[in-house]
């Protein structure tokens, strides 16, 4: 079949091959045309080596010279070009101790991870598939280029790789890929936190994030995601419930938004529920306090993985919160919750939805009509205007500053006694009314 490769790359092709190098563009870019989908980078492989590709193109980039890569400019679009290499010894099971420069593409592409990342193509040789990735992308399956074994040892993260892209295709991982993982999950500690959670991140961010427990399965999550893994291990004898903890955090992500802030709130928002187990007399299961100690450990969890100060804020305040509303709506809680949520009241929803989804039959419509009330409510606050901050507060500090309080703890404490005030009664929110009630709270 004929890729339509897009201008910029076909110009670096046709210069290439007009000075008399091979030229092909490859990996990812040539798996996503196949099947229908429009590729977001298009890296190129040749036999040209990095200097004689610099010689070549007037804009080029040093992305990478020691391992081969050169980025090249066209317009405002940068396309990286790697010379034909093998790599040598992988032995921090990351990066090879050194790469060899090669003339063959066949040993370029044996180097690779999968046989679906392990395609080249240009419009005069068509497509140059050696380890069947066509076959294995008509049926679905993820296999490695050579055995898994190796491609592991190389770079343990492949692993995480290998369900991840199964993950984004909805495809299987052969026997081979499974086994080995199963066999050298231990070696995923060789590996940054910071790669490992952009993986992660991409599998849960995926048409079928509930592969993660083919991550746990394989012995993945043990290594940075214990916790999870005690989850799993976590039963729940309640009407309420119908899984195990960890079994109903798979569940709600699943079910959920497709948003990164949402899958990282339920895949963390039980994850205190071990920690707080009762069991009763009648064996039915507790665990009260959850929301608080989830959302604990969800920020050590957070900070282990690396990620951003904004991200775990607001995930953490979503579990903190996720229990809330459970109650018959009245506007007054609903303001007081956007008043804590601030903006991010619809992802709480979404929260809400999913954590009843994944829960049992057992009271569902009532817990999704009390859902839509809520909604209904915060519409209506959001439509109306209705203060739920300070920042909407008709004064602030400079007007209690004139009433002769001074900044600090007495001011907070006003501030935030008239916020209360106007969220159980929004038209007290007036600049009068509340400079009234301020002297009042000063005595």
């Amino acid at each position: 079949m004929k890729i339509n490769i897009p201008e910029g790359a076909k110009k670096i092709l046709d210069k290439l091959s007009s000075a008399g190098y091979e030229a092909y563009v490859v990996g990812g870019c040539v798996r996503d045309s196949l099947l229908g989908d429009v590729p977001h980078d298009w890296d190129i492989t040749t036999n040209a080596l990095p200097l004689q590709v610099k010689e070549l193109f007037r804009r080029t980039v040093d992305t990478g010279l020691q391992h081969g890569t050169v980025t090249v400019m066209i317009g405002d679009e940068g396309y990286e070009i790697t010379t034909y290499r093998t790599d040598g010894q992988y032995t921090d099971g990351r990066h090879p101790d050194k790469v060899t420069f090669v003339p063959n593409l066949e040993e370029d592409l044996k180097r690779r991870d999968f046989t679906i990342n392990a395609m080249a193509y240009n419009d005069v040789d068509g497509l140059v598939d050696l380890f069947g990735g066509t076959e294995d992308l008509k049926n679905g399956i993820i296999r490695c280029v050579g055995r898994a074994e190796d491609r592991f040892s190389e770079d343990a993260l492949r692993m995480m790789r290998a369900i991840r892209f199964a993950a984004r295709f909805g495809f299987r991982m052969d026997d081979d890929v499974r086994n080995s993982i199963s066999g050298l999950s231990g070696t995923l500690s060789k590996v940054s936190a910071e790669r490992i959670t952009s993986e992660f991140i991409g599998l849960l961010t995926s048409d079928h994030p509930e592969m993660i427990r083919d991550m746990y399965e394989t012995g993945l999550t043990a290594v940075f995601f214990p916790e999870f893994d005690r989850a799993m291990e976590t039963p729940q004898n309640h009407p309420h419930h119908c899984y195990s903890v960890g079994e109903h955090l798979i569940e709600s992500v699943r079910v959920s938004k497709n948003d990164r802030i949402v899958r990282l709130t339920m895949i963390l928002h039980d994850i205190g529920k071990p920690a707080t187990l009762k069991t009763d007399e009648d064996g039915i299961t507790h665990f009260h306090g959850h929301p608080k100690v989830s959302a604990e450990m969800a920020e050590e969890i957070m900070r282990r993985w690396k990620l951003d100060n904004d991200t775990i804020r607001r995930v953490c305040r979503l579990v903190r919160y996720h229990d809330h509303a459970n109650e018959a709506c009245t506007m007054s809680l609903a303001r007081r919750a956007v008043s804590v949520l601030e903006d991010d009241v619809e992802l709480f929803l979404e929260v809400k939805r999913a954590d009843v989804l994944a829960q049992s039959t057992y009271m569902r419509d009532e817990k999704l009509k009390l859902i839509d009330d809520y909604r209904a409510a915060y519409e209506e606050i959001i439509n109306n205007k209705q203060c739920c901050s300070l920042k909407e507060l008709a004064i602030g500090g400079l007007e209690l500053k004139e009433l002769g309080v001074s900044p600090g703890p007495d001011m907070g404490r006003i501030l935030k006694e008239l916020l209360e005030t106007v969220i159980e009664d929004p038209e007290k929110n007036d600049r009068d009314e509340l400079l009234k009630l301020a002297k009042q709270m000063m005595g």
